[in-house]
């Protein structure tokens, strides 16, 4: 928190940091912290966002007292977008929602962006002339994210079919869509423009015990959506954790960084691919422990955290800088990472 103003902290009741001074959070319903997050975008050469919308917290939801907060950092994203030339689409996360109000819910939100010209925005992402949005939710039988063939039908020709409010559709979800054992499943995957696999926590374990992320199936997911016509989106992480979120011993849901090996291993993978699309999760998901932005390496003492190995507090931003760049060619292919580890001071 050492670079945001006292306008932009708010206490952390209970927590205090090493030197025993009070610790805070911040929050992005603060326009100052919007901007400086878009400014780190800018300035680490991070085109823009997915932002996610979360069904639960629209009008008629169980959280629809978020629901004004919400529109705020919308707001907020609009303006931080124009001023640093980054873009920005909407990601609606059914997450926690009923299935009998998922496609009113997102259909009448829909509507109120368009109507409203939010989506508009000249910072808006576009593909084909269309705004872009994403559902994210799609995995067979999960009462979490409840889908089915019928529902996700709908909602395709919802926003497919030629009209004020047809967008380019993208869906999220599972990492094995194309191997779905459900053909209805496999049927309607197939009618999306573009597809993002969520990796996250999908992972494996070399003969010397360390853990990478799981990119086997890339390669075909890559070439059957370029057979299709449809935009490949992969995701990637840095780590993971969600040791604090779950109430876990500390360790149990861990995926080590490795001092950004983790991350750059993808990168390298999506460049020898030639993708041209990615989908870095999070900038900003703490509680999940994935996160890019700038962190504090020395965390309150009361609880466990993550922590960033000792390494500068933009690593990861700077990572996936110059992974951006590997991706457009404008730096050399290499497995390496883009710069020394620099050396960590005796504790």
């Amino acid at each position: 928190m050492s670079e945001y103003s006292e306008a932009e902290k708010y206490p952390a009741s209970g927590f205090t940091q090493p030197d025993g001074k009070p610790a805070y959070l911040f929050s992005s319903d603060n326009h100052l912290t919007v901007q400086r997050h878009f400014n780190w975008m800018r300035d680490y050469g991070i085109d823009g966002v997915w932002l996610q919308h979360f069904v639960v917290d629209l009008p008629g939801g169980p959280s629809q007292d978020r629901y004004p907060s919400r529109m705020r950092v919308i707001d907020h994203v609009r303006e931080a977008a124009k001023k640093t030339g980054r873009v920005w689409a909407l990601a609606y996360d059914i997450s926690g929602s009923s299935e009998d109000r998922i496609y009113q819910t997102i259909a009448t939100d829909w509507k109120k962006m368009v109507d409203d010209k939010i989506i508009q925005d000249p910072n808006y992402i576009h593909e084909g002339g269309l705004p872009v949005v994403q559902i994210w939710g799609f995995y067979h039988q999960q009462k979490s994210t409840p889908m089915s063939a019928q529902l996700a039908n709908k909602l395709i020709e919802f926003f497919q079919t030629p009209s004020p409010y047809s967008a380019f559709l993208v869906a999220g979800g599972d990492w094995n869509w194309r191997k779905n054992p459900d053909k209805e499943w496999r049927q309607f995957l197939a009618r999306f423009r573009g597809y993002s696999p969520w990796n996250v926590g999908n992972y494996s374990i070399d003969t010397n015990k360390v853990t990478h992320a799981s990119m086997g199936y890339w390669e075909e997911d890559f070439k059957e959506c370029q057979q299709r016509g449809t935009l490949w989106i992969p995701v990637i992480y840095p780590g993971f954790s969600w040791d604090n979120l779950r109430q876990q011993k500390p360790g149990t849901s861990t995926l080590a960084r490795r001092e950004g090996r983790f991350l750059w291993e993808q990168f390298y993978e999506l460049a020898r691919l030639k993708a041209d699309s990615v989908c870095v999760a999070m900038f900003d998901e703490v509680d999940e422990g994935t996160a890019i932005f700038k962190v504090s390496d020395t965390p309150p003492k009361e609880a466990h955290f993550q922590n960033l190995e000792g390494l500068p507090s933009d690593w990861y931003l700077r990572l996936v800088g110059e992974g951006t760049k590997m991706l457009r060619g404008q730096r050399p292919l290499s497995a390496e990472l883009p710069f020394p580890i620099p050396k960590k001071p005796l504790r």
